[in-house]
Order: C-alpha cells, then sequence, then structure tokens
C-alpha cells in the first residue's frame, strides 16, 4: 500500500516546486507597486492549482482528483455567475480588471482561485477528523464537507476585504459591514464549498475510495504548508505599499486600511493558522502511533 501512494520523480518536483512558488507569490505582494497585478494573481493562482491536481492525482487517482476539479469549478463558477447576475448567493459586485481577462464578466483565473485552496482545505479537514485511510459513510459523509467549508470560508475572511476594498480587485456594490464586505458573502462561500464538497464526499463513499494512510507523513505534509502558507502570507500584507491610511467602499462608507489589514491578519492568526497547526499535529500523533 506504500508504494501506491510514494511521490517520486515529476510529481515529487511538481508538488514542492509549486509550494514554492507558491511561497514567493505571497512575498510577491510586497512588491505591489513594482509588480504587474496581473503577474501576481497568476502565482498566486495557477501553483495552488498545479499543486492540487497533481498531488490529488495521487490521493484519488487521475479519474478521482478530475472529478474533484469539475465539481469544484464547475460550482465554482456557478455560484460566481449566479451571483454577478442576481446577487445569491454572495451578494451584488462586480469584477475590475485586476484579475486579467473576463468571460462573460467572469475572470477566467477566478474558478482557479477555489481549486488549490479548496484542496488544500479538504485535506486539513480529513486531518483534524482524523479520516485519513478511513472510508467516507455515515456522519462521516456530512461531517468532512461541514468542516472542509469552514476551513475553506476561512480563507475567504482572510483576504476579502483585502482583496475587495483595498485592491478593488471586485466592487462590493452597497458594501458591507465586514469593511466592506457584505455577510452574505460568507454564507455564499460555505454554501458553494459545501456543495461540492458534499457531492465529492458522495462519489468517494459511493466507490470505497481510501486515502493514503496518516503514518505517511512526507506525502500529506505538503498539502498541510500549502494553507499553512496562504494564512502566513497573510501576515506580510500589514506591509502592503502605496495603501492609502483611508479607503471607501461602493457605499460611500470609511474604512482605516490599518483596521481592515488588522482584521485580516487577525483572522489567519487565530483562525487559519489553527487549522493548519491541528492538521499538522495530527499528522504527528498518526506517525508516532
Amino acid at each position: 500500500m506504500t508504494s501506491r501512494f510514494e511521490i517520486a520523480g515529476w510529481r515529487s518536483y511538481t508538488i514542492w516546486g509549486t509550494l514554492l512558488l507558491y511561497v514567493l507569490a505571497r512575498i510577491s505582494q510586497l512588491y505591489a507597486d513594482r509588480l504587474p497585478s496581473l503577474l501576481i494573481v497568476l502565482l498566486h493562482v495557477i501553483p495552488p492549482a498545479v499543486f492540487a491536481i497533481v498531488h490529488g492525482s495521487v490521493v484519488y487517482s487521475r479519474k478521482g482528483i478530475a472529478i474533484f476539479v469539475a465539481l469544484c469549478l464547475g460550482f465554482a463558477t456557478l455560484a460566481e455567475s449566479l451571483s454577478l447576475r442576481t446577487g445569491f448567493p454572495f451578494g451584488r459586485y462586480y469584477f475590475t480588471d485586476v484579475m486579467g481577462p473576463k468571460i462573460f464578466q467572469l475572470p477566467a483565473l477566478l474558478a482557479l482561485a477555489y481549486l488549490g485552496i479548496g484542496y488544500a482545505a479538504w485535506i486539513v479537514a480529513l486531518f483534524i477528523l482524523d479520516y485519513a485511510g478511513k472510508p467516507l459513510r455515515g456522519a462521516r459523509l456530512f461531517a468532512l464537507p461541514l468542516l472542509a467549508s469552514v476551513i475553506m470560508m476561512a480563507w475567504d475572511l482572510s483576504m476579502d476585504p483585502y482583496w475587495g476594498t483595498l485592491i478593488h480587485a471586485w466592487i462590493w456594490q452597497d458594501g458591507g459591514g465586514y469593511f466592506g464586505v457584505p455577510v452574505s458573502n460568507f454564507f455564499g462561500w460555505f454554501l458553494t464549498a459545501f456543495i461540492y464538497y458534499f457531492v465529492f464526499a458522495l462519489y468517494c463513499g459511493a466507490n470505497s475510495i481510501l486515502t493514503p494512510p496518516a503514518k505517511l507523513s512526507r506525502f500529506w505534509l505538503p498539502a498541510i504548508l500549502l494553507y499553512a502558507v496562504c494564512g502566513l502570507g497573510n501576515l506580510l500584507i500589514l506591509r502592503l505599499p502605496m495603501a492609502p491610511p483611508v479607503v471607501a467602499d461602493a457605499a460611500g462608507k470609511q474604512w482605516s486600511t490599518a483596521d481592515v489589514l488588522g482584521a485580516c491578519v487577525l483572522v489567519s492568526l487565530l483562525v487559519m493558522l489553527p487549522f493548519a497547526l491541528l492538521a499538522w499535529l495530527r499528522l504527528t500523533e498518526r506517525q508516532a502511533e
């Protein structure tokens, strides 16, 4: 069983290489006044997505990760497109040109942004619940998607005010109580993530798919690190270049930039990083056993 889940050759280089590129992406925020914004977006989106596909092809086979990708990109695109036109489930907003070319008002890179961190959130939840190497059935079919959705939503809590209110990658037309972001956005994120996670859990349960055992720490560690890097990278935004002291949302309400950045950092420190730490502790416990 161990040999089946060995990460060797090009897969190993790709997994660690894309993780390193994502580290560089987080550092690139410090040079937002010198680097093209599209390059920063590409570095934030493409490496985690490639990581998810390669790592997931070992965990769930090529067919399994293809289904995960289709569910993630499909439901994310559907939810974003629906919200752009109706305001449900996220709220009323529109995208600027920061995230690059758009197709029917939706940035082509946006759906990929769900994939990398969405996969990492799933793996972190898998370990916190100690489901690695165990079949998904019964209560596990609900517990894993529920926790993974919360872990995924924590990412949005940490970055939406930064990318929306400060960077203006998207504009919330009516503003919102969370530093210019409406609370409906987070319920929408949770709902969207839960749907595709739950459908994927049903697929895994119906096909009796077993993930690698938790004792294979070298295999699992990069996926947990990907989520941890995402959280740690948010600490760097405190040194955001060219940030004005006060910003206004689309509704005209003014927000202190220091407060916006401070809230994003607090969510990263008190929510995202504890999730990653719990997963890592579970990993080390199972390795010791």
